[in-house]
């Protein structure tokens, strides 16, 4: 079956696609910027684990090449604890560009990405972040950052077939795996009660992996 390679693969989301890939019976190219804190990543014979900048175009042309598609599960970001004296506001643009430029060269279009509550939409029509009340300013700049990156796929992305799958702002790090989820539009989920396990957010990717249904949009899932 045809492969994918996920960028970012030794966070929380990565991890998870990776195992859901696998379990599917996908071969995974596990890309991280430093192979050695993630050599646990690599005891399945079906993942290869390679070191990779998702911002390096001329190196993402020769990573994904002959795979099916390519995930973007980076986060330079995990938490307010860490401070955004090291934040690039442009690392999600740079992302981007190079994922728009490297993908095509290798002769691969799907690309899926994992998005951030914080620029669905609210009832008024505003992005979360915008709002006070509903998002924690402390960590807005990181928001902002990928808020541009999302910008950027939908005005330069064209020759790449990309979705952004946004889970909800509860995504549980522990939850189970139900196999099931639901997708919404551009706006925050109704239900308060809102909710994802990083397994079942997997599953909705590497469904999009088998059977791409959307396309070039960013729509909200949750279960």
């Amino acid at each position: 079956m045809s492969g994918v390679v996920v960028f970012g693969a030794g966070g929380r989301a990565g991890r998870a696609i990776t195992a859901e890939a696998r379990a599917r019976g996908h071969r995974v190219t596990a890309v991280v910027r430093d192979p050695g804190k993630y050599a646990g990543l690599a005891t399945d014979d079906g993942v290869r684990l390679v070191r990779g900048d998702v911002t390096d175009a001329a190196g993402i042309a020769g990573l994904v090449r002959g795979h099916g598609s390519v995930v973007h599960a980076v986060s330079p970001f995990s938490g307010p604890e860490q401070g955004f004296a090291g934040l690039d506001p442009l690392f999600y643009v740079k992302a981007a560009d190079a994922l728009i430029r490297g993908l095509p060269e290798a002769g691969v279009s799907r690309l899926l990405v994992v998005g951030l509550f914080a620029n669905l939409k609210t009832a008024g029509g505003h992005p979360v972040l915008d709002d006070p009340e509903a998002f924690p300013q402390e960590i807005r700049p990181f928001a902002a950052a990928h808020t541009a990156g999302l910008d950027r796929l939908r005005t330069h992305g064209g020759a790449v077939d990309w979705l952004m799958l946004t889970p909800p702002a509860r995504l549980e790090a522990g939850g189970t795996r139900t196999g099931g989820y639901r997708t919404g539009g551009d706006d925050v989920p109704e239900s308060p009660a809102a909710h994802l396990s990083y397994a079942d957010l997997a599953v909705a990717l590497v469904d999009e992996h088998e059977r791409p249904t959307l396309h070039r949009t960013r729509v909200s899932v949750f279960n």
